[in-house]
């Protein structure tokens, strides 16, 4: 979808990350903006630097379908048409390294519902309407590199993006087979200087950890440590925005992570038990390769 003037695009998660950086680089690219949140003042924020006039704060819990039927309504209803749709709202549970078995049903609920359901939820509302709109189109999932990697942590979180993989690999699938002029890109996000990881401060009560437990300072440090050298959000929209204008399905931020990818593959095709580079050193990597040092 090359050209994006005076077009329209929908953003979850854009009040903060790499939510507000694709608000801020659509509106740089002349498109209008609806910009969706949990947190609509934060969303209201950028829409203000935006200008109200282009520019649409509206609240959305991607989790419940309803909320995002809304959004689509409210986007419609300002802009006459969706041409742009960024599926990006996604959360990390927080709390110490967890082992798999020891994630709470209210971790798990809650990191489906947003990071997954978010997008089902995007699709099941939005798709349909752009299908019948006739015009070129295009659809941006933001996975993660979580999503293609395996082992022993954030498994509450990687579950969620392995599913929006392969919901992302159907989507491009099934348009091709309706011939539809929509495109997708899916964004894999390495290691991003966002708020993700501080995401406790948004999880609803229904989803609260009866024995939440704070981070380590010792972990703490180490990922402010990360987090100084990673990929800035405006790099990741920058990315994302040559995939969607290049009609590009797979962007990743980095390549700290290929090498993963590939022994993750190679193994499976071997029929070969797996041997998992742990995240934390594959982000190290990440952060390295950012600052131009050799991790």
């Amino acid at each position: 979808m090359r050209e994006l003037k005076g077009r329209t695009a929908v953003i979850t998660g854009a009040g903060s990350g790499i939510g507000a950086a694709l608000a801020r680089r659509a509106a740089a690219e002349g498109m209008n903006v609806v910009l969706a949140d949990i947190q609509r003042a934060e969303a209201a924020a950028v829409a203000e630097e935006i200008g109200t006039d282009r520019a649409l704060a509206v609240h959305c819990d991607v989790t419940d379908e309803a909320s995002v039927t809304a959004l689509a309504d409210a986007a419609y209803a300002r802009f006459g048409a969706v041409d742009l749709l960024c599926n990006n709202a996604g959360i990390v549970p927080g709390g110490r390294h967890r082992r798999v078995w020891e994630y709470t049903p209210g971790d798990w609920h809650w990191s489906i519902g947003v990071n997954l359901y978010g997008v089902v939820h995007g699709l099941r509302v939005f798709v349909p309407r752009m299908i019948t709109q006739g015009t070129p189109a295009h659809i941006l999932n933001t996975a993660s590199v979580a999503g293609m990697v395996s082992g022993s942590g954030s498994a509450c979180y990687g579950a969620a993006k392995h599913a929006v993989v392969r919901v992302t690999e159907a989507l491009y699938a099934g348009l091709r087979e309706e011939q539809a002029p929509i495109g997708v890109t899916m964004l894999c996000p390495g290691l991003v200087r966002t708020r993700i990881y501080d995401a406790e401060r948004l999880r609803p009560a229904e989803y609260a950890d009866a024995a939440p437990q704070a981070e380590s300072a010792e972990l703490d440090a180490m990922r402010e440590d990360l987090y100084r050298h990673a990929t800035t959000a405006e790099e990741a929209a920058d990315m994302a925005f040559r995939g969607i204008i290049d009609d590009q399905f797979y962007v990743f931020t980095t390549i700290a992570f290929d090498n993963a990818i590939a022994a993750r593959a190679d193994a499976i095709l071997a029929r070969r038990n797996p041997e998992f580079e742990s995240i934390v050193e594959m982000s190290r990597k990440d952060a390295g390769l950012h600052a131009g040092t050799t991790a």
